[in-house]
């Protein structure tokens, strides 16, 4: 009986082909484990070393920011090193100009709160009678749920907080040396930009990995600084706006309030709600009457909603899209990193990572765990970035 004859040609080629996929998937498996061990370690190790990541990375989101600025001077003939000089010289006058409205005033205030507290209790006495009255009825149902009528309380050691001048006196050295750090790192990195950007794009073997190296920084800076320069105008207009209803409300140092609202509406989300709750304080302190004192947080509320809805979609268009999502997760992963600093730098480290893995390619772990694929992928085109994403919020 005649057995079916095999193609000798074709079964080098199976084999080979299937040796190839498991090559690959060996590969993948390599790395997928390697940069989930990375990832896991990386935040632990970025709050370990905070003294040293966070400034470094400060510093390099400003001089990025400032990039467009420092190329501007170069195309009119300013040298390098002075050209980061002035750039420098810029973010200093704008960043005092803002200690100056802000911080001023703002100390101000807190020495006047332990003189406000008793018309602070006048104010919100209503409030207070009735959280009292509805605490001493939900004691009343849990003692009769528990059967219970004695509760016993341990009381604990409380250690009283040192004098603010002495904590603030503890922390100036290490504030003041990462200051001067993060300065220096923006000036070298603003002076050398030029000369690192050229031997970067220089030492590519071929032409084509040339051009990616150059359109990667190129969308990267272009991404961050339009982010950072639309967002801040923005933010300046809110705080402006709310300053002058502050001023016609007749509420005391109103462009203090205002460089509040505008600061802490660069972090999303949470920013909003700590400026409302602050001018809520303020007002209070401020106002006798309750409907009076609450005013200030009404209006910044209906201004930052106005701004989010109708503002920012407005100005921003479709240029910068991101999914508020990965603006909630990111926010929250470096807030837990840095703290307020890594609040602040959530949305822009979130646009170079973004700008970054579109160029190089997103991982394709779904493609891995159920497919004959490996980890990566080609670049989305700019249709499926644009059905991906959504509006970005401030």
């Amino acid at each position: 009986m005649d057995q079916p004859r095999r193609d000798p040609s074709s079964a080098p080629g199976e084999d080979s082909l299937a040796a190839l996929r498991a090559r690959n998937r060996l590969i993948a498996s390599v790395a997928l484990f390697t940069g989930a061990g990375f990832f896991l370690a990386l935040p632990f190790a970025l709050r370990a070393a905070q003294d040293f990541f966070m400034p470094v990375t400060a510093a390099l989101v400003i001089a990025i920011c400032l990039v467009p600025l420092l190329e501007w001077l170069e195309r009119r003939g300013v040298p390098s090193p002075i050209a980061a000089l002035l750039a420098l010289c810029v973010f200093l006058f704008l960043a005092n100009m803002a200690l100056v409205l802000i911080v001023v005033p703002a100390w101000d205030w807190v020495m006047r709160l332990p003189e406000r507290i008793h018309q602070i209790r006048s104010t919100l006495k209503p409030v207070i009678d009735f959280y009292t009255q509805a605490q001493e009825f939900l004691d009343g149902l849990l003692r009769m749920a528990t059967r219970s009528r004695h509760l016993n309380r341990v009381a604990g050691d409380i250690v009283e907080p040192g004098p603010l001048l002495q904590m603030l006196a503890g922390a100036a050295p290490g504030v003041v040396i990462n200051v001067i750090f993060g300065l220096l790192t923006i000036f070298f990195a603003l002076s050398g930009w030029t000369r690192l950007r050229q031997r970067t794009i220089r030492g590519r073997g071929s032409f084509s990995g040339a051009m990616a190296i150059a359109r990667v920084i190129q969308n990267v800076v272009d991404a961050t600084s339009r982010y950072v320069l639309t967002i801040t105008c923005i933010n300046l207009a809110l705080g402006g706006v709310v300053a002058c209803l502050l001023a016609m409300l007749g509420m005391p140092s109103p462009v203090m309030w205002g460089g509040f609202v505008a600061l802490l509406n660069f972090v999303p989300y949470f920013g909003p709600i700590v400026a409302a709750l602050l001018l809520a304080l303020g007002g209070l302190m401020s106002f006798s009457s309750l409907g009076l004192a609450l005013t200030p947080a009404a209006i910044m509320v209906l201004c930052h909603l106005l701004e989010t809805n109708v503002v920012t979609p407005l100005v921003l268009g479709g240029r910068l899209k991101m999914n508020p999502l990965m603006i909630l997760v990111s926010l929250s992963f470096w807030t837990w990193v840095w703290g307020a600093a890594g609040a602040l730098l959530s949305v822009p480290l979130l646009i170079i990572i973004r700008t970054v893995l579109s160029a190089a390619g997103k991982p394709d772990i779904a493609g891995f765990l159920f497919e004959d694929g490996t980890l990566t992928r080609p670049p989305a085109a700019p249709a499926e970035e644009y059905q991906e994403s959504r509006p970005l919020e401030s």
